[in-house]
């Protein structure tokens, strides 16, 4: 009878309070099989899986090399990996703390005390002092009975901490292979913009010295001349912000790689092209989108974890059981250690129940179940963010195409214009200053038509952010 009675906390043991975690609820209609993206032109997208190492579609091998050296030694990316780490040991320490612990224990007294100490007797009338030994050796174990699953609910909550963690590193890995794309691109607008500033520059003093020639003999006024000046010396100050921003895009881009600053000079320093967008873009749909992002994914992992923290505060609203046993040798000599003879047992159950505690832990629970509800709208305002951006991103991408087009046309028509005033000057028609002025109208023109094509590769880059791409097995 006594041994039925003894299963019957490992039979309760079974049971598991609070509410069983079933996933999030459906947020927007996007999540459903068969939803597109509203704002994705067939002309420039196509609904087909997009890579997750989305900046090989560029070509370039130096902003690869750039991304896999970010993705290696970022700082963000030790620190994401050391959460994982302390994550998954907390996990580990949950489900330990289901289990009992065992300890061993040894245990030397050796005394000599005057007669009557500690209120001992003495050992003979004539003696004034008390010898005593004691040796121990021993096993002490315990063990709190999962009664109503609370230490489960701790560790299924654990559990979800880890993953969420391993989904923040997802979310570093996107983030920060966007970044470094996007300062590589603004390097290599700055870049052109600075060769191109310099070129205008260059024919400014050409114009300015026509001028003050066309001025000593009388042809051009006084006024003419004044005004180039004021153009070059504007023109000469614009070159020194371009060379200073790219500095700064220089030491952003090696702060992503882990780097001291100066570290690419040697090797990005020589001006390059804007990397080249693929034909067409895959983007797939809402749907995968959703379960792909890492930030979502993170946030329903959280959510898991709130919910597992009701049930650890429902458990401890009922009684707990705890058992500790103890098993040691010992006796007045050091060879009773190793007396089986000396053996001796002490088995102790606990059962512990804070019945009246006037609605503190009620409370808890409550506080558990609003902050279950926190996470809950936590991961709607996160799914719905992430179709915000994904849509705003198409969006975007689609016009900054139709504005790089746009400066295309106006850069070639420029160009144009100052083909036709140098074949006009070669043939006497008109002077060479206005040759050189249509040639400085087409190098703004051919400046913007840059600056239109960085935005437009910068657009590409967000939106790959926005689709959750920059993570996966195939990244290092």
């Amino acid at each position: 009878m006594s041994r039925k009675l003894f299963l019957i906390p490992l039979l309760l043991a079974g049971c598991t309070v609070g509410p069983d975690y079933g996933g999030p609820h459906m947020v927007a209609n996007a999540e459903r099989a068969g939803a597109q993206f509203r704002r994705a032109d067939a002309l420039q997208t196509v609904p087909q899986p997009p890579l997750a190492r989305w900046w090989t579609s560029l070509d370039d091998p130096q902003l690869t090399a750039l991304i896999d050296r970010a993705l290696a030694a970022s700082p963000d990316i030790a620190i994401a990996e050391a959460r994982i780490r302390k994550a998954r040991a907390t996990y580990r320490e949950q489900r330990g703390n289901q289990l009992p612990s065992i300890s061993a224990t040894g245990t030397a007294i050796v005394a000599d005390l005057p007669a009557g100490s500690l209120a001992l007797p003495s050992q003979g009338a004539k003696s004034d002092r008390i010898s005593a030994e004691f040796y121990n050796a021993g096993l002490d174990a315990s063990w709190e009975i999962d009664l109503f699953g609370g230490r489960r609910r701790a560790a299924e909550g654990a559990s979800a901490q880890a993953e969420a963690a391993e989904a923040d590193l997802a979310d570093v890995q996107v983030r920060l292979s966007a970044e470094v794309a996007s300062n590589y691109v603004t390097l290599r607008e700055l870049q052109q913009r600075l060769v191109l500033a310099r070129r205008s520059a260059e024919l400014l003093a050409q114009s300015l010295a026509l001028v003050e020639q066309r001025e000593r003999q009388g042809a051009s006024s006084r006024d003419d001349v004044v005004r180039l000046r004021t153009e070059l010396s504007r023109t000469q100050g614009a070159l020194l912000p371009l060379e200073g921003q790219i500095a700064v895009t220089l030491d952003q881009l090696a702060f992503l790689t882990g780097d001291e600053p100066g570290a690419h000079d040697a090797a990005l320093s020589a001006p390059a092209a804007i990397p080249a967008l693929p034909a067409s873009v895959p983007i797939g749909d809402p749907a995968s989108m959703l379960r792909r992002r890492p930030d979502i994914r993170a946030a329903e992992r959280r959510l898991a974890a709130a919910t597992s923290s009701i049930g650890v505060n429902v458990a401890r609203q009922f009684p707990s059981i705890s058992i500790m046993g103890i098993i040691g040798l010992g006796g007045p000599s050091i060879g009773d250690v190793l007396d089986t003879g000396n053996v001796s047992t002490l088995l102790l159950p606990r059962i512990n129940w804070s019945f009246l505690d006037f609605g503190r832990n009620r409370a808890r629970v409550d506080q558990a179940r609003g902050d279950r509800d926190e996470a809950e709208a936590q991961y709607r305002k996160a799914v719905l963010a992430a179709l915000t951006d994904a849509e705003t991103s198409l969006s975007r991408f689609g016009n900054q195409r139709e504005s790089l087009l746009s400066a295309y046309r106006s850069a070639e028509s420029a160009r144009e214009s100052a083909r036709y005033a140098a074949q006009r000057f070669d043939r006497g028609a008109v002077p060479l200053t206005m040759s050189l002025d249509a040639e400085r109208t087409a190098l703004a023109a051919t400046q913007s038509s840059i600056a239109a094509q960085a935005e437009l590769t910068r657009a590409f880059i967000a939106l790959q952010k926005a689709l959750g791409l920059g993570w996966g097995e195939s990244n290092p």
